[in-house]
């Protein structure tokens, strides 16, 4: 009597050419992934750019580097100066990067930019190159 199923030798075989197509397509996946992060960041940072320059239309100035974004969301101390400001300039608080950081502001960015607004990339790390490169306006190398 015979029994139907599949042998160990068919289970296997399907199992290598299922493993050789993840090894194939899974890598292309993956890259699309880390740029597709890549471009959220450059949005966001077009988001908080403009942000940025709302806010000093109200203000007359950017954020000093000690008050950083925050001054998106948060009055300025100053009493003067809190009752120019219009914001919160974002909805809710600053956003983290597609990898979860934060993004880094100075004063003051390249090519005469007033600022640098940028992201470490996917490494976290300052400099780095394809998604590790830093993504954004970026600061005056020292």
């Amino acid at each position: 009597m015979l029994s139907a199923g599949f042998t160990l030798l068919e289970i296997l075989v399907v199992l290598v050419i299922i493993g050789l197509l993840a090894g194939l397509v899974g890598p292309r996946l993956l890259s699309q992934v880390d740029r597709g992060k890549v471009t959220a960041a450059e949005a966001q940072i077009k988001t908080l750019r403009g942000a940025l320059q709302t806010m000093r239309l109200d203000l007359g100035r950017f954020p000093k580097p000690e008050e950083g974004l925050g001054l998106l969301v948060t009055a300025p101390v100053d009493a003067v100066e809190a009752r120019r400001w219009a914001g919160p300039y974002l909805d809710g608080s600053v956003p983290l990067d597609p990898w979860g950081n934060a993004y880094q502001y100075a004063v003051p960015g390249q090519d005469s930019q007033p600022f640098a607004l940028y992201s470490f990339g996917a490494d976290g790390k300052q400099g780095g190159s394809g998604v590790d490169a830093d993504i954004g306006i970026l600061p005056i190398i020292r």
